[in-house]
């Protein structure tokens, strides 16, 4: 979260900055995709913990190639940026999914402090993701910090490399901490989940060689075609080539899943509303996730970025939203056991969710037409935004982890969890397309745009929570 905080910010900045000199739309489709892969390998990660690895080891595994992602982000070549990108994106597909499933294993699936349970986790994420763009914002933007910089020698055109290197070393730590803490786990995640069947471990076994040997044959062909000059090789390009990948992934994924006769009647009524709750979630990352691009670009070049009359670097923005998730965490999971089994159905927790991410962009409309005259607009507006989004994260995103591990069969549960990080991976993804539109649309009639989906979305579900409801059955 830290790196994430100037990502965007770096590969805009030009290269008499120290920065890569990319153009608005190239540097947001750069970032749409890299976000988007970050949770499309989630898929894999859930697979390889739930048949090989088990969640604990998958996490420490995922820990090590993010850190190692990082510190090859702090080298300061073109280079070592895609190199560290690919680290990230292969080591958080296996901490992303398995990390989630280890609290669910802490509870029964109708303790009803599950959900609380999941939100004092996301509170501790946020702990993190606080702390991240402070530290690391300081060290690449701060002008006070590159004059420090030019002064002990330093090139102070370097200093977003600094905060690259910074995630690296706040990952590390995290890792000590997993390790010392792991022994209050018990047996969750210790070991990966036994097949149904003998029958059911052989087609797994044969699926996996066809998986296996598909992404050899198709990275192969993929990297000859590159070399050969076949294809295309701009980040735009790359990109669009990416979403049909994403699009052929999500529905060869969910073809495979309604087509297996493994399910029962009542878990193949839970699958469908896993595919609904799929589809909101992309909707509604697709608008949340777009503070590290299209938020952070208004941050940077729209807002007046100073508190009484002091000036602070525009990445530390992306704090707030941790912030408030510290603050209002402990009272929604306070309010969810509090109401106990009155509490609203996760299908109604979701369209809140989604209602409120697009109104938060709504309340931006105003400031953007002010900054279209020139003037900056004050800090306030984006930290309103920030607050309703997250009071939309509190009733969607711990409540749909939640939901995954209690839906899903426990034979397939990390893969199930993976089902959720794919709706995060095209959700990014389209909140990078929209940013890519960043200068060439007049900014109000985007965030309209914007939010005016994911309002129409969370309207319908809401008018449709009993019968979604209906369908998880006895895993309520």
């Amino acid at each position: 979260y830290g790196m994430r905080g100037f990502l965007i910010l770096y590969m805009t900045a030009g290269a008499n900055l120290g920065g890569l000199g990319l153009s608005t739309s190239t540097a947001a489709a750069v970032y749409g995709t890299y976000t988007s892969m970050v949770y499309l390998m989630s898929l894999p990660g859930g697979w390889i913990a739930d048949r090989l690895l088990g969640q604990r080891r998958a996490v420490l595994y995922g820990g090590l190639l993010i850190a190692a992602g990082h510190y090859t982000l702090a080298v300061p070549t073109p280079a070592a940026f895609y190199a560290g990108l690919t680290g990230i994106v292969l080591g958080t597909g296996l901490l992303k999914p398995n990390i989630s499933v280890i609290v669910g294993q802490l509870y029964a699936a109708d303790d009803d402090r599950r959900d609380a349970g999941f939100s004092l986790f996301y509170m501790g994420i946020n702990l993190g993701a606080f702390v991240g763009p402070l530290l690391t914002g300081f060290l690449a933007q701060d002008a006070g910090f590159r004059a420090w910089l030019a002064g002990m020698g330093f090139d102070p055109n370097a200093s977003w490399h600094w905060g690259f290197g910074a995630a690296g070393v706040g990952m590390t730590l995290g890792l000590v901490q997993y390790m010392l803490g792991s022994r209050r786990l018990g047996e969750a995640g210790m070991h990966p989940a036994a097949p149904a069947s003998p029958a059911a471990a052989a087609t797994l076994q044969r699926r996996a060689v066809v998986a296996i040997v598909g992404s050899v044959v198709m990275l192969g062909a993929l990297a000859g075609s590159i070399a050969a000059g076949w294809l295309p090789v701009t980040p735009e390009q790359i990109s669009n080539s990416y979403g049909y990948l994403l699009l052929g992934v999500t529905v060869v994924f969910f073809g495979w899943l309604f087509l297996d006769r493994e399910w029962t009647s009542a878990e193949r009524k839970r699958l469908y509303l896993i595919g609904v709750f799929f589809v909101a979630a992309a909707l509604f990352f697709s608008v949340f996730e777009q503070a590290g691009s299209t938020l952070n670009l208004f941050a940077d070049r729209a807002s007046s970025n100073t508190i009484l009359g002091r000036t602070f670097p525009s990445s530390w923005y992306q704090s707030l939203n941790a912030l408030f998730i510290i603050a209002f965490a402990p009272v929604f999971a306070w309010l969810w056991v509090r109401m106990g089994h009155g509490q609203p159905a996760s299908p109604t927790k979701f369209s809140f969710g989604l209602v409120g991410v697009g109104l938060g962009f709504l309340l931006l409309v105003p400031a953007s037409r002010i900054s279209a005259h020139g003037i900056p607009v004050s800090p306030l507006w984006l930290t309103a935004t920030y607050l309703v989004h997250t009071f939309a994260e509190l009733c969607l995103s711990p409540v749909g982890l939640s939901s995954m591990t209690k839906l899903a069969p426990p034979r397939i549960v990390s893969l199930m969890m993976g089902v959720w990080f794919l709706g995060a991976s095209v959700g990014n993804f389209l909140g990078g397309l929209a940013a890519t539109f960043y200068e060439s649309m007049p900014l109000p009639q985007l965030f309209t745009m914007v939010a005016l989906l994911p309002v129409a979305a969370g309207v319908l579900m809401f008018l449709f929570r009993k019968p979604l409801t209906s369908l998880i059955g006895d895993a309520a």
